[in-house]
């Protein structure tokens, strides 16, 4: 099982028919640019809309940032020419709306294929209804392509009939159901959208909420909310040097033949420098991403 290290704080859907918000996301400090071809852009628009996208895709400017293309549903008259179409624009991942099932990952995955994707090019599923929390586990392995979850909390809300609220309790299970699967198949998985722009409070609480439950980063709707969700998906200074002092005293311990390490008065165990290597990499992931040194995975 391999898992990513790859800065995912920030993952920003942007239009993929305004031209103008795909040029100013070269500048953002978003880790992720989805480029939307489905929700964000209106019917009579799309096929020129993937035009766009894919002609920016292959254009290029984007620096470090990973590049997503959330393609229209296979079930849609746009699904198959969108993947015929981006397979080999040199984006990083196709992102499927609303996957249920494994039938849906293979389609996808055969039309790519037969289009002449790359290897390298990952598949990424929205989990956004209740079929899709169900079979969460039979998606997260439905392919090696599949390397990230995205959770869609609105869809999945009204589908619940359950009330938007800043705790999030009436999503909990459908969150927690995803994160077992995508952890347990080493995927990276990215919590939903805060949908009011005015709410910075209650957007920083669920930041920060999807941070302690596991979530590599959040889905954004808006530029002016990456700084916020940058800073709350990083590994806090403070939990990076305790990272490199459990992992320089286990090393030291190994070194000289002791097999228990104890430090501060805490019991170290290798599964503690196992999650400490995890958080320094993403850390130095992070340094590297924001000097501009190229591309983390």
């Amino acid at each position: 099982m391999f898992q990513s290290t790859r800065p995912r704080r920030s993952a920003l859907y942007t239009p993929g028919s305004n031209l103008r918000a795909l040029e100013k996301a070269k500048t953002l400090p978003a880790d992720v640019l989805i480029m939307d071809l489905e929700d964000a852009v209106a019917p009579e628009a799309k096929r020129d809309a993937r035009i766009q996208v894919v002609n920016a895709v292959k254009a290029g400017g984007f620096g470090a940032r990973e590049i997503v293309i959330r393609m229209n549903g296979l079930n849609t008259p746009w699904g198959y020419g969108d993947l015929a179409a981006v397979a080999e624009a040199g984006a990083d991942a196709i992102l499927i709306p609303k996957v249920e099932s494994i039938e849906t990952v293979r389609q996808a995955e055969t039309v790519l294929v037969a289009n002449g994707a790359p290897e390298a090019l990952t598949l990424w599923c929205m989990m956004e209804t209740p079929r899709a929390m169900l079979n969460a586990e039979e998606v997260a392995g439905a392919s090696r392509r599949v390397q990230c979850f995205v959770m869609g909390t609105s869809d999945l809300t009204k589908d619940l009939h359950a009330a938007h609220t800043r705790d999030r309790l009436p999503l909990i299970t459908s969150l927690g159901l995803c994160m077992l699967a995508a952890r347990a198949y080493g995927l990276a998985i990215l919590d939903g959208v805060h949908l009011d722009l005015e709410d910075d409070a209650g957007f920083e609480i669920a930041c920060h909420q999807g941070a302690e439950m596991g979530f590599d980063g959040k889905t954004l709707i808006h530029p002016k909310t990456i700084a916020a969700a940058n800073k709350a998906f990083a590994p806090a200074a403070s939990d990076v040097d305790w990272s490199r002092r459990v992992i320089a005293a286990h090393a030291d311990a190994a070194a000289n033949g002791r097999g228990i390490v104890v430090l501060d008065g805490k019991l170290i165990e290798n599964l503690h420098v196992l999650n400490a290597r995890r958080i320094v990499e993403l850390a130095e992931a992070i340094t590297s991403r924001e000097r501009g040194d190229g591309k983390s995975v």
